[in-house]
Order: C-alpha cells, then sequence, then structure tokens
C-alpha cells in the first residue's frame, strides 16, 4: 500500500502517550502518522502502575477498554512497611460517586501498549508505520519543524513523510530530546526488576512500599500469577554477568521483605533474570518550536517510586487534544497559533504535573535516606502518615493524580517536616531541648533543600 508523505500530524513512538494521542487525533478527524521502530510487544520493567488520576484521563480519551483483556489487577491502595511497621493508605472517594472508591489499575506494560496500539490502528485516519525514524527535518531558513526522515522495518528503505506537527514522544531514552531540551537529565538512581510467581501478597489489590536501611523496595502485582518486585539501587549498578547485582539483592532484600514475600523472592532470584532500569528525572521546558510537540518521557520524568509517568503522560494528552482540537485549531498549519496553544498547555498542566513530580522527587529523597536528618524525616513521614484521615487522604489524593493542588502538597510536606521535628522532641530529655533545637534547624533546613530545587525547576 501505498503511504501518503503529507499529513496533519507524524507521531515518532507509539508507547502510552504517542499511540494514545494518535487515536485521539485521529477520532477528531486529523490524519495522523504513527511510527513506531518495533511493533512488537514491548517488554519494560516499569509502566506498570496506573494511578487513578491515569484511569479517569484514559476515560476521557474513550480509551479505558484498553486495561481489559490484560489480566490487570485492580489496586486500591498503598501499604508502607517501616521496619517491621505497617500502614495502609487507602485511595479516597471518587469525588464524583462519593459511594465508590477510586480505583488504579496494575498490568504487564506490553499488553497495555499492545492495547493502545491496537485502538490507535482501528481509529479513523490514523496510519501505524513499523520504521526508525533517523532525523526530524527542519527548514533551514526559518527553523520549522516539516517533517521526519526514517528507514521502513521490512524494505530498509528510506523516506521522507510530512506533516503540518510533529510530535517526539519516543520515550525515556529519546533520540531527539537534545535537539530542543537543553536541560541534562538527572540519574540518581537504577531501579532492578523481577518476577515473583504466585507470591502471597501482605495486602492483596494495593502497592506495597518497603523501607528500611536500604533505599525502597516496592511490590505490586502485575497479573493473576505475577508480581514484580522494584528494588532501588543507589550509585553504580553492580555487575550481573559476575553475580554480584544478585548478591546485592539477596543482602538487602532478604532481610527487609515481609515473610509471606520471602519463598516467592528466593525462588525468583534463582531462576528469573534480573533487569534494570534508570531511574531518569527531567522538569519541563516549555514547546517553543514551530511544527514541533515533545510529549510523554521525552518532555519530562520523574522519579517512578510514586508511579505517576503514565498519569502525566496520559493527561498531558487530554490537554493537548483539547487545545489543539480542531474547533480551536482548524489547521495545524497556522504555527503562530499552534505555538500559542503549546504556551497555554506548559501552564495549563503545571499544576497536575508540579504535584506528581515534587511528591515524586521529594518522596524519594525521604525513603531512600542515606543522612540522619533525612532519616528522621523519613521517620516523621512514616509517623505523620499513622494518624490517619486528612494525613494520609490528601497526600493519596496528590500520588493519585486527583487533587493537582501544588499548595496541599507543599503544605503537607512541611507539616511533616514540622511533625518530624515534634518527634526529636517528645523522645527527648529537658536537658537534651538545647541540642535537638538545633537539631531541628538542621532538620528543617535538609527539608528545604529537598524540596525547594524541585520546585524551583518545575514551576520556572
Amino acid at each position: 500500500m501505498s503511504i501518503p508523505s503529507q499529513y496533519d500530524v507524524v507521531i515518532v513512538g507509539a508507547g502510552v502517550v504517542g499511540a494514545s494521542l494518535g487515536a485521539t487525533f485521529g477520532r477528531q478527524g486529523r490524519k495522523v502518522l504513527l511510527i513506531e521502530r518495533d511493533c512488537t510487544e514491548p517488554d519494560r520493567i516499569v509502566g506498570e502502575l496506573l494511578q487513578p488520576g491515569g484511569v479517569k484521563a484514559l476515560e476521557k480519551l474513550g480509551l479505558r477498554h484498553c486495561l481489559e483483556g490484560i489480566d490487570s489487577i485492580n489496586v486500591v491502595g498503598y501499604s508502607i512497611f517501616y521496619h517491621g511497621e505497617n500502614v495502609s493508605i487507602p485511595y479516597a472517594s471518587d469525588p464524583n460517586a462519593p459511594e465508590k472508591t477510586l480505583e488504579g489499575r496494575s498490568f504487564h506494560h506490553g499488553r497495555f501498549v499492545t492495547n493502545l496500539r491496537e485502538a490507535a490502528k482501528n481509529s479513523m485516519n490514523v496510519t501505524v508505520l513499523e520504521a526508525t525514524v533517523n532525523e526530524v527535518i527542519s527548514d533551514k531558513t526559518t527553523g520549522r519543524v516539516l517533517g521526519v526522515r526514517c528507514t521502513h522495518k521490512k524494505t530498509e528503505q528510506a523516506e521522507f513523510y510530512y506533516g503540518a506537527l510533529t510530535v517526539v514522544a519516543d520515550g525515556t531514552f529519546s533520540k531527539f530530546r537534545r535537539d530542543y531540551i537543553s536541560t541534562p537529565v538527572q540519574i540518581r538512581s537504577h531501579f532492578v526488576g523481577i518476577v515473583l510467581k504466585d507470591a502471597v501478597m501482605p495486602s492483596p489489590s494495593h502497592g506495597h512500599v518497603i523501607l528500611g536501611n536500604h533505599a525502597p523496595i516496592l511490590v505490586y502485582q502485575i497479573g493473576t500469577h505475577e508480581t514484580r518486585m522494584l528494588v532501588d539501587v543507589q550509585g553504580k549498578l553492580p555487575s550481573a554477568t559476575n553475580g554480584d547485582l544478585k548478591r546485592r539483592l539477596e543482602d538487602v532484600v532478604t532481610h527487609s521483605l515481609p515473610a509471606c514475600l520471602l519463598p516467592s523472592f528466593k525462588t525468583a532470584l534463582a531462576t528469573e533474570r534480573l533487569r534494570s532500569m534508570p531511574n531518569s528525572y527531567l522538569p519541563p521546558s516549555a514547546n517553543d518550536t514551530h511544527g514541533l510537540l515533545l510529549l510523554g518521557d521525552a518532555y519530562n520524568m520523574r522519579h517512578p517510586l510514586t508511579g505517576g509517568g503514565m498519569t502525566v503522560g496520559l493527561n498531558d494528552v487530554v490537554l493537548i487534544s483539547q487545545l489543539l482540537s480542531p474547533s480551536r485549531v482548524s489547521s495545524l498549519d497556522d504555527t503562530n497559533l499552534v505555538v500559542a496553544k503549546l504556551n497555554e498547555f506548559y501552564w495549563k498542566r503545571k499544576n497536575l504535573s508540579t504535584v506528581i513530580n515534587i511528591l515524586a522527587q521529594a518522596l524519594y529523597s525521604l525513603f531512600a535516606a542515606d543522612d540522619i536528618r533525612l532519616k528522621t524525616l523519613q521517620k516523621g513521614c512514616f509517623r505523620y502518615f499513622q494518624r490517619g484521615g486528612i494525613y494520609v487522604s490528601e497526600p493519596i489524593g496528590l500520588l493519585s493524580g486527583i487533587l493537582p493542588v501544588p499548595f496541599i502538597l507543599i503544605s503537607h510536606f512541611f507539616n511533616v517536616a514540622l511533625y518530624s521535628i515534634y518527634g526529636l522532641f517528645k523522645d527527648a530529655s529537658w536537658s537534651q531541648y538545647p541540642a535537638v533545637t538545633w537539631e531541628s534547624v538542621c532538620v528543617f533546613w535538609k527539608a528545604c533543600e529537598v524540596v525547594l530545587p524541585v520546585m524551583w525547576s518545575e514551576w520556572k
């Protein structure tokens, strides 16, 4: 079949964001070319838990059905383990139906992406092409992006495809990001992933966060018989080939896991392949290149500890499809109007993306505490959650993408800092108060060091 070379939208990457955007633009009547290097089912160890805010976004896009038929697991909240203690943090009630509890989903990433790609293929006006994009083409005089040059997977022929708007959504390891974003990607650690078979979950239908004298461990089901474990490893990743990585996991995990998970973990460690993924942070930048839009992990990343990446990405698709809908932008060739809408997008997305990004980075700093003051904040955070009520309902609303209010996030974060300081005084004698007072100042300053740089990166 001959594929025309002129489109309204050319999308590079058919992952969660690219496929859902292609399906949505196609339904709006835009002529879409969706390009993916390899259309076989992806196999990743992250992007497996979708928060309720992401489920809501799928509903708005008419794509909720993509969660079905993939053996996905209903998720109703989190369970946090801290040195043998445990606190449950359930999702809040649905604001539109108070009698119902909000629900997330966890699943095999590749199965979900495959369903999204099928939805795109089945949408009117969408052509899916399996090819490698080699170059984003720009007008040498004006700088406007015109389309892409790519090589077909089967024929290995080079072709040019032009579009009024080119969307780069090629993921964490984006090939084209550096050409348009000068901010470097920060990598603080790696997640090492392993699959447990028929694990006995301490809190079924919950995501589990295990804290101790180590970086955080995440455990959540991705299918009826499979459970994902992610172990955060800071610094240089030990070698998997000589057994160092396996020994590292054995040392860290064995003494921290709830007893019911130990048998399946030991079996998996002996039989399953260990895989790793960098945990990256990239604050958002303005999309101001005419003819170009960056989206998804190519545009904005946060530590995956809180599982917020897909929720941010899908809500971005909702927002951009509204701002660039044919009723607002009749022709995407009107690049001045498109850039104005992209500037509007940059600011309108901030409430949700800022909350999720700051929460991810700040909680990671606390949960991976590597000095005494961060450990004080970590303990204070856990004790804060133990209070229940608004002390968990609002934080989980922020984390789940349902409560996109930055002020509430900042107020809770500094309340945690003050509660941590209260704990210092509570555990001290009168004679220790002068030293504790100085330590309290240091703890509060450490809290500022954790959250203020991320706030600045997100809002500048």
